[in-house]
């Protein structure tokens, strides 16, 4: 006899990552049929938390008009936004970021350029043009308090010790409730920390092979589709 959802996700918490997870095959389109079901995962009592390397405030829109729970952990962990009257719990340190693009752009060969975004609070968002691995050494061989992140869509500049695993830890503190109960669902490298945290986890077929690694589940279809997938096998598994 089939579980119901309901039923197995009892009073859990859903970190999901917004590009290249609930989207129509990429970026940007959010899959209908996707928010569709979360807000109904909503609606049964569950709460849904956007985990995005996107601004908070952009998920938390997505989440106050996707009928979702007014909470949003963006910018890889580094900001949280919240509450029916938006508020930002910040985390990250902008500065650093700032300090640790200008010391690249003098020592990087090739362009270092920021992307063009939706403002940010905590961090540096990167046009992909040059070879990461490297400016990150440079970082760690100054001392500069910073991390380089792979998005898939950008590169980010986090403070040290800011990703989406600790931003949710947060989340979790204000929501008074225990990663035991969490889902982690996504996509990316900056997913990792995410997964790391949370064993109970679901990676789309899009997914970069160093996530899939540490996943629980790897769908066999993509995105959004992977995102509904994923959550039928829940259901039929627990």
């Amino acid at each position: 006899m089939p579980i119901c959802i309901s039923t197995v996700l009892s009073k859990k918490i859903l970190a999901i990552d917004i590009d290249g997870t609930i989207t129509l095959n990429g970026w940007g389109t959010i899959h209908l049929d996707v928010l569709k079901k979360l807000r109904q995962l909503k609606d049964d009592g569950h709460k849904i938390i956007l985990v995005t390397g996107r601004s908070s405030v952009e998920g938390y829109l997505l989440s106050i008009f996707g009928g979702l729970t007014h909470l949003a952990v963006g910018e890889n962990g580094g900001c949280i936004t919240h509450g029916d009257i938006m508020q930002h719990k910040i985390i990250g340190n902008k500065g650093e970021c700032v300090h640790a693009l200008a010391f690249l752009q003098n020592r990087v060969d090739g362009e270092i350029k920021e992307k063009p975004v939706f403002p940010r609070m905590t961090e540096i968002v990167l046009e992909r043009t040059f070879d990461i691995n490297k400016a990150q050494k440079i970082l760690d061989d100054e001392g500069l308090n910073v991390g380089l992140f792979d998005s898939g869509y950008a590169f980010h500049i986090n403070s040290r010790g800011i990703d989406k695993g600790t931003g949710f830890l947060e989340a979790l503190k204000m929501l008074q409730c225990d990663v035991k109960d969490a889902i982690a669902i996504g996509d990316s490298e900056t997913d990792i920390p995410l997964f790391n945290l949370i064993p109970n986890n679901i990676a789309v077929n899009n997914s970069i092979d160093d996530l899939k690694k540490v996943a629980r589940i790897v769908t066999t279809k993509e995105s959004g589709e992977g995102v509904l997938e994923g959550l039928d096998m829940i259901s039929s598994e627990l």
